[in-house]
Parts: structure tokens; sequence; C-alpha cells
């Protein structure tokens, strides 16, 4: 899994593209065939520190040393750990969002899949935000993805990463939940992103509750701390070395 997006599937990009250079864009829709059709607001790719979500505040301020910023989007991470004085590398497979970071002044951007053997330094502080689980794609993915991030991490370092807790969707309203014991893991949702006449390729996308992440951590010689939760089954933690 070496690659990176072409600009002809790249959405995200596109939309982000837009937004810095005319300060709009158009819908950048999200399509499911488990939801409805839903639509991202762009501008929120771009939101400083006092906009962002508590938990993503939380692990700003958590990071530390050497950082890695994977999925770094329109660079609103980034930038605020620069502005901090801290080092970070943002890391992105779409290449329009990559360039619209260079020009919003992140000053070490790489276009790269997280995969690709040729990103082999380590970090102190590998930061996975935006639901940062979701690379994954599906549950028996997750330690993968793991042994891939303590390969890039530090003795010493830290992954912080955040995701939500999906069981909600399924709750009656007696307060049971109709989840299939049988079936995969609720927690994953196919997605693929539309802006304007483009398209981009159906993905699968992992939301994974705590007790998953804490085992698929444990599975790959790491340990996961709970540090926050949020106000809508959303949480942040944190994966070090045992």
């Amino acid at each position: 899994m070496a690659s990176v997006l072409p600009y002809d599937k790249d959405p995200m990009g596109a939309a982000i593209m837009d937004f810095l250079q005319k300060g709009k864009a158009g819908k950048l829709r999200v399509l499911s065939s488990m939801f409805d059709d839903d639509e991202m607001p762009v501008k929120h790719l771009f939101r400083k520190f006092k906009d962002m979500p508590m938990l993503e505040r939380k692990a700003l301020e958590m990071a530390h040393g050497r950082i890695l910023d994977v999925g770094a989007g329109a660079g609103c991470h980034a930038l605020e750990l620069q502005s901090e004085g801290k080092t970070v590398k943002a890391i992105d497979i779409s290449p329009l969002s990559c360039e619209a970071m260079r020009l919003r002044g992140v000053k070490d951007v790489e276009c790269i899949n997280l995969m690709d053997n040729r990103l082999a330094e380590e970090y102190n502080t590998i930061l996975l935000l935006m639901n940062g689980t979701g690379i994954a794609g599906k549950a028996e993915r997750l330690p993968s993805l793991l042994g891939r991030l303590r390969q890039l991490l530090a003795p010493d370092g830290q992954i912080l990463i955040d995701s939500s807790n999906l069981k909600y969707v399924y709750e009656d309203e007696d307060g049971s939940f109709d989840i299939d014991a049988d079936g995969s893991y609720y927690g994953k949702v196919d997605y693929q992103m539309v802006y304007g006449k483009i398209k981009g390729e159906p993905f699968d996308w992992l939301y994974a509750d705590f007790t998953l992440l804490a085992s698929a951590a444990a599975s790959c010689g790491l340990k996961a701390e709970l540090v926050a939760e949020g106000e809508h089954y959303d949480y942040l933690a944190r994966i070090q070395q045992v």
C-alpha cells in the first residue's frame, strides 16, 4: 500500500484548494450505503485552535518532540503546532491537500502513504486525529495499522489517536442495541466522497471503540490509555510501547 491519490480522484483535496484560493468551496458530498448522503463543511478543515473540539485541543497540547501529523488535510493541526514552536511533519495521500498545506505555510509536508516504507524516521508523537482509527478501514486491519505506527515510534514516544463508538447508532428506544453479534464489527462504514465532477474511490472507514483499540494495541506490544471522552461517544487515546 504505497499509493497516493491521483488528482482526478481527490475530491477533498480539490475542495480544500478551492476554499484556499477562492475563500469558498462547493459541496463536498459524503456518500454511504449505511447512512443518508451527507456534506462535509470545507471551512471546518481550516479551523483554528479555539474552534477545534476539546479532544483535538487536548491532543495538540500533549504533542511533544518530533511530531508526525498523519492525514493532515488542510494542515490546521500542523499550523497550530508550528505556531507553538513545535517540530511537525505533515503527511497526506491527497496531493492537492499537500499543495494547499505548503501554500498555507506548513514547513514540512510530504504526499506519501503512511504504509510507504520510504517513511522511516522515528517520532516522539504521532497524531491521528479526526477519527484516526478510520485509516485501518476494517477491525481486522487495526493491528496492522498500529504495528506500522510502532515502527515509526521513538522508544519513549506516543501515538495520540481519536475515534468514536458507533454503538449508539444501533440503540433502540428501549435502550437495547440491535447489533448482529455474528456479523462484522459494527464500526465499519463505507464511504465515497464527491466534489463537483470529481468522484473519489469508495473506501472503508473504521470507528473503533476503545475496547477494540486497546485489544489491537496489546496484540502489537503496545498499551492504550483512555485520555479523555467527548460529548458524543468520541474519545482520545494515548498508545505507547509496553
